[in-house]
């Protein structure tokens, strides 16, 4: 079956142009100016941006955290990605299983199934031996070419700084990038004590006992790491003013030191957590400063930082209320769960299917940078980095047909009746953004319709991802 979307724009990271696109076989076949190919579907794109489909590179579908597991799930969660112009997620596989490839094939098992647009996998590693450090390389059989670090969760997740070293020399030589989770665990666990014990356990705390120097000290600890294993290293959900300068110090030694950061740390605050509704806000890391929202704004402007990314892990407000979600209601254990202690709240926020519509109206439309930039951010550079491109992130003969048709002028005023995360509210709530995806294709297929979803459960496809993917 062809399909042709006539008379758009084409956004790229480096073109703006006008052009149709012909599809056939799940793959973009054809651009040009008036094709006159015989196909069986046409989308009229007049007046309209065709834009890549956004790559989210840091999502967490399932999550088990705090007796209560992130409500949405792979088909949940892709699909409100999709409605927000996402089309490729990578999830996190928890090292569970005594070997790797069971926590691989366990992951599987619980994704391939739900699934409803393209996917793939980042592996953590978050315990360490030998044994481990024999099988990493051969999870790029498997697809999978990055590993995540910790530097926080003491006796959970976190390695030591000479393990971290060790996972760093077998990625780079099997062509594998790891990416880092930058705080002090051991500050943290003495904070968080002596909060607790003075009786502070509202949520405002959980950001007072996870101190932006930790991060700032986490991530030049990390940059030393990569240098001296002379390994790629990948920040992760980077918050804090300082982290940008390490950054830049590192990529200004020629390191091969990349980084993230998402939408919550642009915009809110540790203020967000001292509201009566200040749970909703507790991620980790936390919301820093206005400070540090705009010195990640000018890592983002400058091109210090590559990747927007939303490290989207909903949680519900209050669990114990019912939501309606595709005509049934749905109630999961949420953020009540810490009602009397910030410790137990679950850490992580709606925000998949947020990202690109906020990042347009407050990037783009208020000049902080142009689409293009926007394209780079959300779409290309993800997918040059994490071993997806062409065939992801860009609009190119050959490249999947992920195509957001966006248009420039619709009016929305977003929050949770908007957004589709299986959750009971919305971090955006009553903000008023122009500039929103009219229609999605997945490989080709259209997924949304402006509010009506066709897509279906199964329908997405695992992503075995290059190694030695681009250092940008």
């Amino acid at each position: 079956m062809k399909k042709i979307i006539k008379g758009g724009t084409i956004i790229t990271a480096s073109e703006t142009y006008q052009a149709d696109v012909l599809i056939e076989n799940e793959i973009i076949l054809q651009i040009g100016r008036e094709i006159t190919d015989n196909v069986d579907e046409v989308y009229d794109a007049t007046g309209k941006y065709v834009l890549p489909g956004g790559v989210d590179v840091h999502t967490h579908f399932a999550l088990p955290m705090a007796g209560t597991v992130s409500s949405d799930d792979h088909y949940t969660g892709q699909k409100a990605a999709a409605f927000g112009g996402t089309t490729t997620t990578i999830d996190f596989v928890s090292q569970d299983c005594e070997t790797l490839t069971e926590s691989v094939e366990a992951w599987h098992q619980r994704t391939d199934n739900l699934a409803v647009t393209d996917y793939s996998f980042h592996m953590n590693i978050t315990r360490f031996n030998k044994d481990i450090g024999k099988e990493i390389p051969s999870l790029v059989k498997k697809g999978i070419t990055t590993l995540k670090v910790f530097t926080a969760y003491n006796n959970r997740l976190r390695l030591q700084d000479g393990e971290i070293l060790q996972v760093l020399r077998i990625a780079k030589s099997a062509g594998m990038l790891t990416m880092l989770h930058a705080e002090n665990g051991d500050v943290i666990d003495l904070l968080i004590e002596e909060a607790l014990a003075a009786g502070n356990t509202s949520p405002v705390w959980h950001a007072r006992t996870r101190p932006a120097w930790g991060a700032v000290e986490a991530s030049l600890r990390g940059c030393a790491l990569a240098a001296q294993a002379r390994a790629p290293l990948y920040i992760v959900h980077m918050n804090a003013a300082g982290e940008v300068d390490q950054l830049e110090y590192a990529r200004s030694k020629g390191l091969p030191v990349m980084g993230e950061t998402c939408p919550q740390y642009l915009f809110f605050t540790e203020e967000n957590l001292d509201q009566s509704d200040g749970a909703k806000w507790i991620c980790s890391p936390p919301m820093r400063s206005k400070e540090d929202n705009l010195r990640l704004w000018e890592g983002l402007e400058k091109g210090t930082i590559k990747v927007l990314s939303t490290d989207h892990c909903p949680f519900f407000f209050e669990g114990n209320r019912p939501i309606i979600y595709e005509n049934e209601p749905v109630m999961i254990p949420g953020k009540e769960l810490g009602k009397d202690d910030f410790t137990k709240i679950p850490n992580g926020l709606p925000g998949v299917g947020d990202r690109l519509p906020i990042l347009w109206t407050e990037g783009v439309q208020k000049g902080r940078i142009t689409a293009n930039e926007f394209v780079a951010l959300n779409c290309t550079n993800p997918a040059k980095i994490f071993g997806l491109y062409p065939k992801k992130g860009t609009i190119l003969p050959g490249s999947d047909a992920d195509i957001a048709i966006w248009d420039p002028n619709k009016k929305v005023i977003y929050g949770v009746g908007v957004a589709q995360h299986r959750t009971d509210y919305n971090l955006y709530e009553g903000w008023r953004l122009t500039g929103y995806p009219e229609k999605v294709f997945s490989r080709g297929k259209l997924i949304v319709d402006g509010s009506t979803w066709y897509g279906k459960k199964g329908s997405g496809k695992f992503l075995y991802r290059k190694p030695f993917a681009e250092i940008l």
